[in-house]
């Protein structure tokens, strides 16, 4: 197969990185460029088990490398969420003051460390369209990018038919669970660079939603936004939980308490 080589500079990224919230996918994602020229490894196939198009419980799935988000109904799974929910540690949310996208590194990139799904010759964003999406067609003789899917939206509980281009890319948006604005306030910007773009390329925080629903977000935590389907939020929360743990963030208390409501029984 012969492979198109698209290469996504860093300064394009930094020029449009500003334009946009911090939850959200940013401008050079309307392309869906990756920067990428070796052969992938393709997160999942259709129609295989486990793969690309149904929701995964998000006690399933702690390295966020199958696809969706499913909802937490019985009681079993509602008090294990709540476990996970009580271990976060609490703090003031700080400043945003010196937040910059590019402090995560240029968006999508490939180069992330010590990351599932990195470094497989595609950009971050088109493995989350794989990863999430079904009925996945890639665009001909392109490995990466995603030309056309179905998604089943979990943040607004709607499926979604996404085609690549210019006015359409963006119906589909990335979402980080935990925004990077919201991962500075409380943190983040004391740490390493390295961890800092592991966080924004780490398909544990990372979801495949509906673009109106997914830029409302901004970089809110859970108090101020919650997902609109009110079915899939202890899951949320329990995915919002388990980032926040693994790279040591504490969260508000007003946000702890309502990531414990949504999984109260």
């Amino acid at each position: 197969m012969i492979r198109i080589r698209r290469l996504l500079p860093p300064l394009l990224a930094a020029a449009s990185a500003v334009t946009l919230t911090a939850g959200c996918d940013t401008a050079e994602d309307r392309v869906d460029k990756p920067p990428a020229d070796n052969a992938p490894a393709s997160p999942g196939s259709p129609g295989a088990p486990g793969a690309p198009g149904s929701g995964t419980s998000p006690l399933d799935n702690p390295d966020g490398t199958a696809p969706g988000l499913a909802p937490l109904t019985s009681a079993a799974d509602r008090e294990a969420a709540l476990g996970i929910i009580d271990r976060l540690a609490t703090e003031s949310r700080g400043s945003g003051s010196g937040y910059d996208r590019d402090e995560f590194g240029y968006a999508w990139m490939d180069t992330a460390t010590g990351v599932p799904l990195a470094g497989n010759g595609c950009d971050t964003r088109n493995d989350l369209l794989r990863r999430d999406g079904r009925d996945v067609r890639m665009e001909s003789g392109d490995d990466c990018l995603v030309e056309t899917m179905e998604l089943a939206d979990p943040y607004a509980g709607k499926d979604i038919t996404f085609e690549r281009g210019p006015s359409t890319s963006m119906d589909v948006q990335i979402d980080h669970v935990v925004p990077l604005s919201y991962a500075w306030q409380m943190g983040a910007g004391t740490w390493p660079e390295d961890k800092r773009k592991q966080l924004a390329n780490d398909p544990l925080n990372l979801l495949a939603v509906d673009g109106d629903t997914n830029s409302s977000k901004g970089d809110s935590g859970p108090e101020s936004w919650l997902p609109p389907a009110e079915g899939i939020r202890c899951a949320y929360g329990v995915r919002f939980a388990q980032v926040a743990r693994k790279y040591e963030l504490p969260v508000t208390t007003a946000d702890k308490e309502t990531l414990r409501q949504q999984c109260g029984t």
